[in-house]
């Protein structure tokens, strides 16, 4: 998801560790953790900006302890401003408006104030499940800050500079504040239990997906404070509680009273500055060191106690990082790839490593509705995830994709819909369409099981046939779409829809066809013909119509929307042109050469594309490279996706090309340098051009999937000839049940293309036969 505003220019920093990292940190340089950088595509903002979150987690774990910086975007972060504190939730790689950034921690020397905690850094560094950095004072002590996660809980160990007391500042009302705008803290309220110990909650609303939502924690320090207390702060001004009590406040929702006839962007302001916390003061003249380790929970501060005690059971902070990091090398082992240049396998796993930071893994969590199936919040959103993340997750992680599956179809029982977006227990905007119906659809036709099939069926039928009660927010607008064809100018992306909805369309029949509905398969099968509805064949692309058929005037092919003459969610595309949209008909691609006038003609019409209008970060483009091979053209496929991987990719902090998107971007990297890549929703792979020599894909039940190129270099590009466990093969893809099998699939690479897959043979499509 993408927020159309100016981006941030970077500031290239060299950060020059000069203290060691935990053993654990470091590992062995052959581990698959060694090579993750968590710095790459954290800078950039906005549309531009990867938006990465640098600080530790484990994967698919809610907890993402990392640093907050004065000028971070939706990932709380920057290079190159100033660290407030760390903040112990965060989303990765998203656009749009901020969410969380809760229970915010600062450690500072020397007086004890509330404002203004700004620090420059020193030594930052990072890897899987660990991050460190020094805080600079002003007086020119830094203190140093090492954090590690687990799945609920955040652990922290704090170096004092010598010289004055060291405190432990908590702002229990701190989100991503993104200038004032988005997320507000409706009240939250702390509980100072000792001198070590303290717990409390938040209610939060707004930013992206308003409603509200409440957190819970408990935390603990390892040694007694020789202070504490609470504090509430306004705009210049602060007040101290000292002692054991409980207290709350921290409402940004109104203004003060003594503020209510000034400018609205003015109490803005105000409402923004109250805030509640409390801290901790520790006498470091003979210990420099303090640890602290907060859980946290949607259920309340019991359970956020007892999942700190079961996560973190111990004041071992290395042996933390240890867990984290076995956790990250676990993860990451299941590609095993060798070849290639150092550089390229650095970003390969620094990119299979974003693939594993969302949804986040809240079963156990469910405060919204009493279920005892798993839980996944934080599908943000399906409409970027569902091309790339999901389908790698179903080879790499399938017993983690059952239940992600198994907790959307557990919302549609308890919430009536299937959400293309949810978050903190609502649902998010839907960009486009009813996009469960591919994950679902995805999961039937590979054969994946481990959930209840015919309930999902109900649930995607439903968004193909009943009219949204909030269509912002779930389901679909079916009125135009059904009784003509197409979603008209009346609704809101009206074209973008038509295509998207044409394709869920196809992925409900195919569900209904591995289910034995013939006769819903046939029907949806029909509609999802739908695209051809708006197609102009004088321009030679979709084009949006009005109710009564007519063509939407003075239209050009390439006109990109949303542009300044409408509101961002008006327009008739979501964030792109005609001819990018176009391209989105992946299970009609016959279709579509007919329409374009053969082989040659669809060739020469995508070259128009990638001639100055294809978008690496945006969802709906993605698959455009891959659609030559069904003109018989593997080696466009191949110079497109090679220039791609080379210019949009890179290890640097501003090394991917736009939002990550819950690591969708990342994971089409991850599927390319491999050389193959899926059609979601359809049982195949394409087989693209892989940078490796080998790829080894670790697979249920002990199997596992090779991809070998021996000859692959920057030079030889070009799949010459390919064998699939032995047997020649003259196509560029292969079937799920081929790849699930395990095996061999051996490319012969060229500096030129040859004869190989030059004729395009159909692969299966999900439905019956």
């Amino acid at each position: 998801m993408r927020l159309f505003r100016p981006a941030l220019l970077p500031l290239a920093l060299t950060l020059v560790s000069t203290s060691p990292p935990p053993r654990a940190a470091l590992g062995q340089q052959d581990e698959p953790a060694a090579k993750v950088d968590p710095f790459v595509g954290v800078d950039g903002g906005g549309v531009a900006g990867g938006n990465t979150v640098p600080g530790a987690g484990v994967p698919f774990g809610f907890v993402s302890f990392s640093p907050d910086t004065t000028n971070g975007d939706t990932n709380g972060y920057d290079s190159h401003s100033p660290i407030q504190g760390f903040s112990y939730t965060h989303v990765s790689g998203t656009g749009g408006s901020a969410k969380y950034g809760n229970f915010r921690v600062t450690p500072i020397s020397g007086a004890l104030r509330i404002h203004h905690l700004h620090f420059d850094r020193r030594d930052e560094a990072a890897s899987p499940g660990y991050y460190r950095v020094g805080l600079a004072n002003r007086d020119g002590g830094v203190t140093q800050v090492e954090l590690t996660a687990s799945r609920l809980a955040g652990f922290q160990r704090l170096t004092f500079p010598v010289g004055a007391d060291g405190h432990v500042v908590l702002d229990a009302s701190s989100v991503i504040a993104m200038r004032g705008a988005g997320q507000r803290t409706r009240n939250a309220r702390v509980q100072l239990i000792d001198n070590r110990h303290m717990a409390g909650e938040v209610t939060v609303e707004g930013g992206w997906n308003p409603v509200p939502y409440t957190l819970y924690f408990y935390a603990e320090f390892d040694r007694p404070a020789s202070a504490f207390g609470a504090w509430k702060a306004r705009q210049g001004a602060m007040e101290t509680f000292h002692g054991p009590g409980t207290w709350e406040g921290g409402n940004q929702t109104k203004a003060p009273a003594d503020r209510q006839g000034l400018m609205i962007e003015y109490d803005t302001r105000m409402e923004f500055a109250n805030r509640l916390g409390t801290y901790f003061t520790f006498d470091t003249s003979t210990a420099r060191q303090v640890r602290m380790k907060l859980g946290v929970s949607f259920l309340g501060i019991e359970k956020a106690r007892a999942n700190l005690a079961a996560e973190l059971p111990d004041w071992d902070f290395d042996a933390a990082v240890t867990r984290a990091r076995a956790a990250w090398d676990a993860a990451l082992a299941k590609i095993n790839v060798t070849g290639g240049t150092d550089e390229q396998q650095r970003i390969f796993y620094t990119a299979l490593y974003r693939a594993h930071t969302m949804p986040h893994d809240l079963s156990g969590e469910n405060v919204w509705w009493r279920s005892s199936e798993p839980h996944y919040e934080d599908f943000y959103t399906l409409w970027d995830t569902f091309r790339t993340v999901h389908p790698l997750l179903t080879l790499i992680q399938p017993q983690r994709q059952r239940e992600m599956i198994r907790s959307l179809i557990d919302t549609y029982t308890h919430t009536g819909w299937m959400p293309d977006a949810r978050i903190a227990g609502g649902n998010g905007m839907t960009q486009g369409g009813s996009n469960g119906d591919v994950l679902i659809a995805d999961a039937v036709v590979k054969g994946i099981g481990g959930f209840d099939a015919a309930l999902a069926y109900q649930a995607i039928r439903k968004n193909g046939e009943v009219e949204s009660d909030q269509p912002l927010l779930q389901g679909r607008v079916l009125r135009d779409y059904l009784a003509r064809g197409y979603v008209s100018l009346e609704q809101p992306r009206s074209a973008s829809r038509t295509l998207e909805y044409a394709y869920d369309d196809f992925a409900i029949g195919a569900v209904a066809s591995q289910l034995g509905k013939a006769a819903d398969a046939a029907r949806y099968r029909a509609r999802s013909a739908n695209w051809k509805n708006l197609w102009d064949g004088r321009l030679g692309c979709i084009r949006p119509r009005y109710a009564d058929g007519s063509w939407i005037e003075n239209y050009s092919c390439t006109d990109e929307y949303p542009d300044r003459s409408t509101p961002w969610w008006e327009a008739p595309f979501y964030e792109g042109n005609a001819l990018q949209y176009s391209t989105y008909i992946p299970h009609d691609i016959a279709g579509l050469i007919e329409k374009t006038g053969g082989n040659t003609g669809f060739t020469a019409w995508l070259d128009r594309l990638f001639e100055g209008h294809y978008s690496q970060g945006n969802e709906p483009d993605l698959l455009a490279p891959f659609l030559y091979i069904h003109a018989g053209r593997p080696d466009r496929t191949a110079d497109i996706l090679r220039d791609l991987m080379a210019k949009h990719y890179k290890l640097s902090r501003t090394g991917l090309p736009g939002n990550d998107d819950a690591g969708a971007m990342s994971s089409w990297y991850v599927w390319n340098a491999m050389g193959l890549y899926p059609n979601a929703g359809q049982p195949y792979y394409y087989i693209g051009t892989p940078l490796f020599t080998r790829s080894r894909i670790a697979l249920e039940n002990g199997k596992s999937f090779t991809v070998e190129a021996p000859s692959a270099s920057s030079a030889n590009r070009y799949v010459t000839a390919a064998r699939l466990n032995g047997k020649p093969i003259d196509r560029a893809w292969i079937s799920h049940a081929e790849l699930a099998a395990g095996g061999v699939l051996t490319l012969e690479m060229g500096a030129t293309p040859g004869a190989w897959a030059t004729r395009f043979t159909a692969p299966p499509d999900g439905y019956r036969r």
